[in-house]
């Protein structure tokens, strides 16, 4: 069973909010997924922390 979280955050490109599904067994994670609304790569960073729960930031990819 993967240890998994449901991110709600939102776009940097159209705003409009977003769910992500992190990873919560790697401690520290970059990689680029697309938006669900505009379809535009963002950059997803995460990092974990000892209980566990991730913190995600989102950028768009072209900056």
């Amino acid at each position: 069973m993967m240890n998994t979280e449901l991110v709600h955050c939102e776009c940097p490109c159209c705003g409009e909010p977003i769910q992500l599904i992190i990873d919560c067994s790697i401690a520290e994670q970059e990689y680029v997924e697309d938006c669900q609304v505009c379809c535009r790569p963002l950059v997803v960073k995460a990092l974990v922390d000892s209980d566990g729960l991730p913190d995600v930031s989102v950028q768009s990819e072209d900056l």
